[in-house]
């Protein structure tokens, strides 16, 4: 599953780098290099005369005694300025509070900053330009200001669906800090799995805490194993990562789901549901239809909960996620709909933001805000709560227009579930395609805000949900590159047009997770494709790219393995015919990176201009309306790159052929995941035009026709004369009562317009 270090090694020895380039990430914000390097060694003295950073100063101790086998002798008082590290308390006004500076010069270090955060983040930077492959631990002169642009900085992991043990939150934790991030956003409940001790209420891990299976392979295949699985944070193992986390200026921020994702929660107390159960821990992924019951037992439960969970996390916000509460036992439940007419609420929305603003009212009243995902705007946001933007930017818009904090984190580009990598080459995953490119390209504060409004972006994070991460080491995987690349994007230092700079600096830094034994993901090693319009408007042009460098890439147009003898690749592939392409990247002979094979199916319609009525959703827009068009059909098991995705809105698509031609048919391909919420469309049509505005029906296919053909729609044109083609899919609507999400808007999936 995980790829062998030894590219490494094959990596560094393909790749020359500047002397001057450093390997550091996040890039600081000013880096003047300069003549010389400082000799770091045993003799090395730490010259602290304030002990407020004696912290800092013990785990830059750590850190060398873990990699390099000694530690420095600290002083509190020294004249010497000769091999020395001089650690300063900066008196610079108008730096923020976690700005440092770092001055390397041939005979001494200066630190120096506000306070600790600066300090740690000084060292973590004089960690990373420590070379560490070398006998000689020489530094580069340089100088370095330095400071973040974003205050939340931040890294989410799911522990409720797989359980991770103390030991590896610490070591996620040491991963946020190695990039200067500063909040870890840890998901402790979830209907399969309730990980957090509750003194008032030992049911909840006693019972809570532990499922009789889990799902097998992905939600498709609706297999489960019967292995009881679970396990909890002890409220001494929570106060431990807490204290580890905050010695590293690390702000644990913990999550109690309400009132959705709540059945790990009433399989032990059942009494807090509408129904009143019985309930067991969930083994099923997705979205539950039993969530909390707003009764006044159930308010009261949750305030004695909270009321711990803020005893043990300092954090000024608590999570409460409020996201996926189907309404469904609202709607029938007695008490919720009198609930209801009592409170002069419109409907079951209005009753969650009832829910929420209870909530709110308590935590506030103990000196703490709530912040919760992108759905607790529904039905009115509360009135100080900060917002989680992750079903796109329009939440976090919408919040911060209304003077609400905000965190982006919108799936396009911040969830670490999806592929990082051509599908087939990677790990089982949710779906979705998200590169270390594309999350670098990412820019949290939205063009649509003023300036005032953009004051209330605090930042982004990176989210990563565990339904198929079972082991640390597929953590470290999934999160590894990307992480490095938002830290620099909420460093504030990214730029999507230097995306070369950053790539470079990163083969380096390899280097150093190799040393920490950290699994990473060589998906950016792959040879990656792209498909454009050709020039000839005939067929498309199919882009190839290396991070090696293109000139190495070997391909075949033939369906036939690629070798060293294979074509060169050294402008785009014209494809004007269905055939197969394989490539990969050779040096000397040998093959580095991974095949990467794409079919074509090449018709009429391939390569030529389409528009859409409505755009895709940005989770799943990849390739924009061309995706429809470029001659590469989806896989239906693996929700990648080739599917478009449209939320509760229809897939209304115009191609122009150019002239005009005889049609036969017309296929589209569409997928259906209940469990995702992904639903075939109620119907397709497809339409003809000679002129582009007079369009007439051909046929329209309904939904149980569909479902028959397995979501590959064909419709038959009987030679019809046409120079545009009209498609239309008109989505489900909202999700029926009884299913997953009920309520909620439903996706139209969408793929391969093929006109023959």
């Amino acid at each position: 599953m995980f790829k062998s270090k030894s590219l490494l090694l094959l990596l560094f020895a393909a790749v020359a780098f500047s002397q001057n380039q450093l390997p550091l990430i996040p890039k600081p914000a000013s880096v003047e290099t300069k003549q010389g390097n400082f000799i770091l060694s045993q003799s090395t003295k730490i010259i602290l005369n304030d002990p407020e950073f004696k912290k800092e100063v013990d785990l830059f101790n750590q850190f060398l005694k873990a990699n390099y086998g000694f530690e420095l002798q600290v002083l509190d008082n020294s004249k010497s300025s000769i091999n020395t590290i001089k650690i300063q308390k900066s008196n610079l006004t108008d730096a923020s509070a976690e700005a440092y500076q770092l001055n390397v010069l041939q005979d001494e270090i200066r630190i120096a900053s506000k306070n600790g955060a600066g300090i740690f983040y000084a060292f973590q930077t004089l960690q990373q330009l420590i070379p560490v492959q070398s006998q000689t631990l020489s530094i580069a002169a340089v100088t370095i200001n330095d400071q973040p642009k974003y205050q939340w900085r931040g890294m989410h992991l799911d522990v409720g669906r797989h359980f991770f043990p103390v030991a590896f939150i610490k070591k996620y934790i040491d991963y946020i800090a190695m990039y200067k991030m500063n909040t870890f956003h840890w998901h402790l409940t979830d209907d399969q799995g309730w990980r957090i001790e509750i003194k008032k209420y030992p049911e909840l891990t006693k019972v809570g805490a532990w499922r009789k299976g889990s799902m097998v392979g992905h939600y498709n295949d609706q297999k489960f194993d019967d292995k009881p699985y679970g396990g909890f944070y002890t409220q001494d193992d929570i106060k431990e990562i807490v204290a580890y986390a905050a010695e590293r200026h690390i702000t644990v921020v913990p999550e109690i789901e309400m009132p959705g994702h709540a059945q790990a929660a009433l399989a032990a107390y059942p009494e807090l549901s509408c129904t009143g159960g019985p309930f067991e821990v969930s083994r099923k992924w997705g979205v539950l239809e039993d969530i909390f019951c707003p009764k006044e037992e159930t308010f009261e439960f949750l305030e004695n909960v909270l009321a711990e969970v803020m005893d043990l996390f300092p954090s000024q916000y608590i999570h409460i996620g409020g996201d996926e509460s189907p309404k469904t036992r609202w709607k029938n439940c007695p008490h919720c709909q009198a609930l209801i007419r009592k409170e002069g609420l419109k409907d079951e929305h209005e009753l969650q933001s009832y829910f929420i603003k209870r909530i709110e009212k308590f935590i506030n009243a103990n000196g703490r805000k709530i912040i919760g995902w992108d759905e607790i705007l529904e039905g009115g946001l509360a009135p100080n709560a900060a917002v989680m933007s992750w079903r796109g930017t329009e939440g976090g818009i919408s919040a911060a227009k209304q003077h609400h904090y905000v965190v982006m984190t919108p799936g396009s580009h911040c969830y670490f579930d999806h592929y990082q990598g051509e599908p087939k080459n990677e790990p089982l995953a949710i779906g979705g395609y998200t590169t270390i490119e594309k999350v670098y390209s990412y820019q949290p504060t939205p063009k649509e805000l003023s300036p005032s409004e953009s004051g209330y972006i605090l930042g982004a994070q990176g989210n990563l949900w565990t339904e198929y991460i079972q082991e640390p080491e597929h953590v470290e995987y999934m999160v590894m590159p990307r992480m490095a690349a938002l830290a620099e994007v909420v460093w504030g230092t990214s730029d999507e047009n230097a995306y070369k700079d950053f790539q470079t600096r990163l083969m380096k830094h390899f280097a150093l997770l190799d040393k920490m034994g950290i699994h990473y993901s060589k998906a950016m090693f792959e040879v990656t494709a792209k498909a454009g319009p050709s020039v000839q408007n005939k067929g498309v042009s199919f882009h190839l790219k290396s991070a090696y460098g293109n000139s190495g890439i070997h391909y075949t147009t033939n369906g036939k393995n690629p070798s060293a003898g294979s074509k060169t690749y050294s402008q785009p592939i014209l494809i004007s015919k269905s055939r197969t392409v394989k490539a990969a990247y050779f040096e000397n002979g040998k093959q580095k990176s991974a095949t990467i094979e794409q079919a074509f199916f090449i018709t009429k319609s391939t390569g030529k201009n389409i528009v859409l009525k409505t755009p895709p959703h940005e989770n799943y827009a990849i390739g924009g309306s061309f995706t429809l068009v470029d001659g590469m059909r989806g896989n239906m098991g693996k929700y990648g790159r080739d599917w478009l995705g449209f939320w509760g809105k229809d897939l209304d698509a115009v191609i122009s052929l150019g002239k005009k031609e005889t049609i036969s048919k017309v296929t589209i391909d569409v997928l259906s995941n209940e469990g995702s919420w992904i639903y075939y469309p109620e119907f397709i049509e497809v339409l003809i035009s000679e002129n582009g505005k007079d369009f007439k029906s051909i046929q329209k296919v309904s939904l149980p026709e569909i479902i028959k053909m397995k979501g590959i729609v064909t419709i038959q044109c009987n030679k019809q004369q046409a120079k545009y083609i009209q498609v239309i899919a008109k989505n489900a609507g909202k999700i029926p009562e009884g299913k997953e999400g009920a309520g909620a808007d439903a996706w139209l999936f969408a793929d391969e317009i093929m006109v023959e």
